[in-house]
């Protein structure tokens, strides 16, 4: 067990949705926030170990990450491995060069095989091809996880590594042009709804399967494990449960109120095929409190619309590469 009472906890990527998340259930405990006063690029090596040793964290929780979807990364690989890469090897440089106590990295479940088998066990990783349209994120996360290993094993450092399966909820980013799959279509849905549409087009052909996870049960989960695990094994964390993209988008019409046919291109790409982790490891640990996605889909619509002028911005937080 690690004792997070009185810790001093750094959020790296506090501006992002899983920050945010993460930033709202510290609050209900006994642990002193830190993080920088000013915006600093993750980067900069030079940035990242200035502060780290100025401010000596005990907890890094690293959730910064230049995140999208298909559309986002296929026009800009380049820029998904670069920023991935250095975000996550300054940070977790910077943490054993400071003696952070315990580091959480916080990866994703596309760092599996596209055709991995299902659900997907941690073991999974690295034993087949990824999935093209995102291998530039994944090969950068995996490089992450990596790192967490060998500085278990070579400096005794505990660091452990998470891998989120999809997921959604408030401070989500509902940018068309960098969106996943849940905020853009639910984006998509209520503009249907106002411009009183007789269809909504849907990404792809609609059979892929999906799993999702509200963002605050993953914050939650995250806080767990940072008490009470420490491996260099990986560490899935979902719901255990998954739906079609077409039977999304039918719930997600429902929870909008869109009157209105739903209509597949399939000249658009799908992804991988189905994309469900294996949460058994996590739910041995004593982990097992995901909401529903009826009820989760429904509280993030209650937050879009409150925040729906703010929210139709939010594809500044497609990157939490800066400390701002």
């Amino acid at each position: 067990m690690f004792d997070l009472a009185g810790k001093s906890v750094f959020v790296a990527g506090h501006t992002g949705m899983v920050g945010r998340a993460l930033v709202r259930r510290l609050a209900s405990e006994n642990v002193r926030m830190v993080g920088p006063a000013s915006r600093i690029d993750y980067r900069r090596q030079a940035d990242v170990e200035a502060w780290m040793e100025g401010e000596r964290p005990q907890v890094l929780f690293l959730v910064a990450a230049r995140v999208g979807g298909i559309f986002a990364n296929d026009n800009a690989p380049a820029e998904f491995i670069y920023d991935n890469l250095m975000i996550g090897s300054n940070l977790i440089e910077a943490a054993r060069r400071c003696g952070v106590e315990k580091l959480v990295y916080v990866g994703s479940s596309c760092i599996y095989p596209r055709e991995s088998v299902q659900p997907i066990p941690e073991s999974a990783l690295l034993a087949g091809p990824l999935e093209p349209t995102n291998q530039w994120y994944a090969v950068a996360k995996i490089a992450g996880i990596k790192m967490t290993q060998a500085y278990r094993r070579q400096y005794g450092c505990d660091f452990i590594s998470v891998q989120p399966t999809n997921l959604y909820g408030p401070f989500d980013n509902f940018d068309l042009s960098a969106s996943h799959v849940i905020p853009a279509l639910m984006r998509k849905a209520h503009d249907a709804k106002l411009n009183r549409e007789r269809q909504l087009v849907v990404w792809g052909s609609g059979h892929p399967k999906r799993e999702f996870m509200h963002v605050d049960d993953m914050a939650d989960a995250l806080v767990f494990l940072a008490r009470t695990y420490s491996n260099d094994e990986l560490v899935n964390i979902g719901s255990g449960q998954e739906v079609s993209i077409a039977e999304l988008a039918h719930q997600i019409g429902e929870v909008v109120g869109l009157d209105a046919e739903l209509v597949f291109d399939s000249s658009k790409p799908d992804g991988t095929p189905r994309k469900l982790v294996d949460v058994s490891r996590l739910r041995s640990l004593g982990w097992d409190r995901a909401r529903p996605l009826d009820a989760g889909l429904a509280e993030t619509y209650a937050w879009f619309r409150e925040h729906l002028g703010d929210a139709r911005g939010y594809g500044g937080h497609s990157s939490s590469s800066s400390g701002d």
